[in-house]
């Protein structure tokens, strides 16, 4: 198992990434950057990986809508090249409320979507002539153009022809894709105990269909970490995380979050949250996040009770464990962690 973080939406990028390299000696291994409607993550990404030597680098996600998919395939070349062949493609639907509210694109054939421009990266990679048919016919036919479109490769040389390719999913149709196309999944709010109820038909069938070649699927999933006593205290902390996703990332009846949240046994609690949330009454849909959510969730407790975490999630089939680190010294905290982990 290796450890990963995620740098957040909030607050200052260059500070925060100037600390990356004291959580690489403290044994990280990935370093995930967030995007939704913030700042850039390639932006940020290339800072990194000037400023980092061994952790690898990816993004967490990249939306499918907001780029064409030689541009995606161009980013994360670029960001293999400039980091020595430590960058990681995180690609994800986003949904439609930040799709089409900041984007201003149809959210559509997310799914579909998303296959084609892993196969469109792969072979741009690979310096193949892209010539595609699908969502994304390239070159672009006479009728949808100019007719002009001329089948092209990439110019530049690829670090390698293999980007790995992580796809945030939580719907059954997308984690079956995921499972069969993708180098890894990404999901959220990730209850180890509950993981298989909730997803292991899908990451199944996906994976009878999984070329060989591809090896076995990565699973990136984690929550907020923290170490101490004082356990109501440090989970508390992650209440109003839990209440934006489950609450506020999506309107009701397309909220991603909410029908995990409510898969796993928590219909009318993650049915209040919301509610609060969506009425502007956040600190009250922040402390109706359910206490046993919060412990499933989360690697909050004493050492040796997050050491059993650890265990669940592994034994869950967690490949990189991806924390949130609450704590004033998050390089010590991840250090410790790593040790844990062992």
């Amino acid at each position: 198992m290796r450890l990963a973080t995620t740098l957040m939406y909030a607050g200052d990028p260059r500070s925060t990434a100037d600390t990356a390299a004291g959580w690489e000696k403290a044994g990280l291994d990935v370093l995930w950057v967030a995007e939704a409607y913030g700042f850039d993550a390639p932006t940020i990404m290339g800072y990194l990986a000037a400023k980092t030597e061994r952790v690898e680098i990816g993004s967490a996600i990249l939306p499918i809508y907001s780029r064409t998919p030689a541009l995606i395939a161009q980013t994360a070349a670029g960001l293999d090249a400039m980091s020595g062949g430590r960058a990681i493609l995180g690609l994800g639907a986003s949904g439609p409320q930040v799709v089409e509210g900041w984007h201003g694109v149809p959210y559509d054939k997310p799914i579909g979507r998303t296959r084609e421009i892993i196969e469109i990266c792969r072979a741009i990679w690979r310096r193949e002539v892209l010539i595609h048919d699908g969502l994304y016919p390239l070159p672009l036919p006479e009728g949808r153009g100019t007719g002009l479109g001329k089948p092209l490769k990439i110019l530049t040389h690829p670090v390698r022809e293999r980007i790995p390719v992580h796809v945030a999913a939580l719907g059954a149709a997308n984690v079956r894709m995921t499972a069969e196309v993708a180098d890894g999944w990404i999901p959220f709010l990730y209850v180890p105990e509950r993981a298989a109820d909730i997803w292991g038909k899908a990451l199944a069938e996906g994976a009878a269909k999984r070329s060989a070649d591809l090896g076995p699927l990565e699973i990136v999933a984690g929550g907020p970490l923290a170490i101490g006593d004082d356990v109501t205290h440090l989970r508390d902390l992650a209440r109003p995380t839990v209440a934006l996703y489950v609450g506020g990332m999506g309107a009701k009846g397309r909220n991603f979050y909410h029908d995990v949240v409510s898969r796993y046994g928590f219909e009318a609690e993650a049915d209040r949250i919301q509610e609060l949330y969506l009425s502007g009454r956040k600190k009250e849909a922040a402390a109706a996040v359910p206490d046993e959510l919060l412990e499933l969730s989360s690697l909050i407790g004493p050492e040796s009770y997050v050491r059993d975490r650890i265990a669940a999630f592994r034994e869950a089939g967690v490949t990189v464990l991806n924390v949130i680190p609450l704590d004033a010294d998050p390089q010590r905290l991840l250090s410790r962690t790593k040790e844990l982990i062992g």
